[in-house]
C-alpha cells in the first residue's frame, strides 16, 4: 500500500498510510514483569488520587460503597448466591438504581451521585468498569428524573435569598426560644459575637456569590478594604479555579457585607488565618476554622431566628446574588465571574432567567 505523505510539523497528513505504518498505533503486549510493575503504578495512581480528595467527597464515597454492600446483600437474598463486590455490571448498577428507588426512595440527585460513588471506589479496588454498565444506570435514572414525586424527596433547590431576607436576619432580636424540655421553655441569648460573625458571613457569602466551601476557606488576610469596599480572594475548592472579586459598600448598614465584614473583623480581633471561627455559648471564639457545615447552619439558623417563612441554605447566597442582580439590570456576564461559574454552566443561567422573569414578560404590554 503506498501513499504521498506530506508532513506538516508533527502532524502527517495523508489519505493512506503505508503498510509499515499501519500498525504504529497498535497497543504494546508487555512481559509479565513489565505488567506487573504498570499495574502497581496504576493501583498507585488510584490511591493517591483518592487520597487527594476532599474529606467530604472521601465520605461520602465510603457511603456510596455501604449501600452498594447492603444492595448486595439484599440481592443475595433473592437469587440464593451473594455476587462479589466488584461485580459492578450493567446488570447489578441498573438493578442498584432500582433499588435506591424503590427500597430507599432515594431521590434522582443522590442515585446519580451514588452511581459514581461506587464506580469510583470500584476502580479503585482494581476493577475495570464497562462504559456501558454507567451509561444504562443513568439510562434506567432518566425517567426517574422527570417524576416530579421522586424529585420532591430531596432538598429541592435552595432558595434564593434577597437583601430583604438579610435584613430581616440582621436585625433579629439576639435572644431566641428554646424547646420545651418537660414543661420548662426559655430562650437562649445569641452571643453578640456569635451575632456579628453570622451578619457577615450571610452579607459576605452574598456579596461573592459563594458556595459554603468557598466561604469556609477564605483568609483574613484575603480580604482587602479599599476605598470602594472589599477585595475578596476566594481560594480554588474541590478544583474549581481561585478567583478575585469586588464587593462594593452596600446602601443598608445592616445588609452592607463591608460594615459587617469589618464590624466581625475587629470584635474577633482577626489579623490573619481563617475569616470565620466558632464561637462559643459564652462568645468566645474558637481558633479553627469554621468548617462548610457550620457556614451553611449559620446562615439557616440566622434565617429561623428571624423567623422567615422559608428555609434559607448554604446556597441560598449563591443563588440570591444572581436573581436580585439580574432584577437590578447587572450584566449575566458579572454575575457570572463573580460566582465562578463556567460559561456554559446550566445551573447559572436557570439563576439569570429566574431574575429576567418578571422582566418584558410575554404578556406585558399586549393589550390584555
Amino acid at each position: 500500500m503506498t501513499a504521498e505523505l506530506q508532513h506538516t510539523g508533527d502532524v502527517v497528513e495523508a489519505e493512506l498510510l503505508p503498510a509499515d505504518a499501519a500498525g504504529a498505533g497498535a497497543v504494546e503486549t508487555y512481559d509479565s514483569a513489565t505488567a506487573a510493575v504498570l499495574a502497581a503504578l496504576d493501583q498507585g495512581a488510584e490511591e493517591h488520587l483518592a487520597d487527594a480528595r476532599p474529606k467530604k467527597t472521601r465520605t461520602s464515597y465510603a457511603r456510596d460503597w455501604e449501600l452498594w454492600t447492603e444492595f448486595h446483600r439484599w440481592l443475595a437474598g433473592q437469587t440464593g448466591h451473594m455476587l462479589p463486590l466488584t461485580a459492578v455490571t450493567k446488570g447489578t448498577l441498573v438493578a442498584f438504581v432500582v433499588w435506591l428507588d424503590e427500597m430507599k426512595t432515594a431521590a434522582p440527585a443522590t442515585i446519580d451521585r451514588r452511581i459514581t460513588g461506587v464506580t469510583v471506589t470500584a476502580r479503585r479496588h482494581g476493577t475495570e468498569v464497562p462504559k456501558q454498565a454507567t451509561k444504562a444506570a443513568r439510562e434506567a435514572l432518566k425517567p426517574m428524573k422527570l417524576d416530579p414525586v421522586r424529585i420532591a424527596r430531596g432538598r429541592g433547590k435552595a432558595i434564593a435569598a434577597t437583601p430583604a431576607h438579610l435584613k430581616a436576619m440582621n436585625t433579629a432580636p439576639a435572644a431566641r426560644p428554646q424547646p420545651e424540655v418537660g414543661r420548662r421553655r426559655g430562650t437562649q441569648e445569641l452571643p453578640e459575637l456569635a451575632r456579628l460573625r453570622d451578619r457577615a458571613l450571610a452579607t459576605l457569602a452574598f456579596g461573592i456569590a459563594g458556595r459554603s466551601e468557598e466561604v469556609s476557606s477564605l483568609d483574613t488576610e484575603g480580604i482587602t478594604q479599599v476605598a470602594e469596599g472589599l477585595e475578596v480572594h476566594v481560594p480554588s475548592v474541590k478544583g474549581r479555579p481561585p478567583r478575585d472579586v469586588a464587593v462594593a459598600y452596600g446602601e443598608n448598614p445592616d445588609t452592607c457585607p463591608v460594615r459587617c465584614w469589618l464590624a466581625w473583623k475587629e470584635a474577633a480581633a482577626l489579623t490573619a488565618g481563617p475569616a470565620f471561627l466558632p464561637v462559643d455559648q459564652k462568645g468566645r471564639p474558637g481558633t479553627q476554622r469554621l468548617g462548610p457545615d457550620g457556614c451553611r447552619l449559620a446562615i439557616t439558623r440566622a434565617a429561623e431566628r428571624a423567623g422567615l417563612d422559608v428555609k434559607l441554605t448554604g446556597h441560598s447566597a449563591r443563588r440570591g446574588l444572581v436573581s436580585t442582580g439580574r432584577k437590578r439590570g447587572k450584566r449575566a456576564e458579572k454575575l457570572r465571574k463573580q460566582g465562578g461559574w463556567a460559561a456554559n454552566s446550566p445551573v447559572f443561567w436557570e439563576y439569570v432567567d429566574e431574575g429576567e422573569r418578571w422582566e418584558d414578560t410575554a404578556t406585558e404590554g399586549i393589550g390584555l
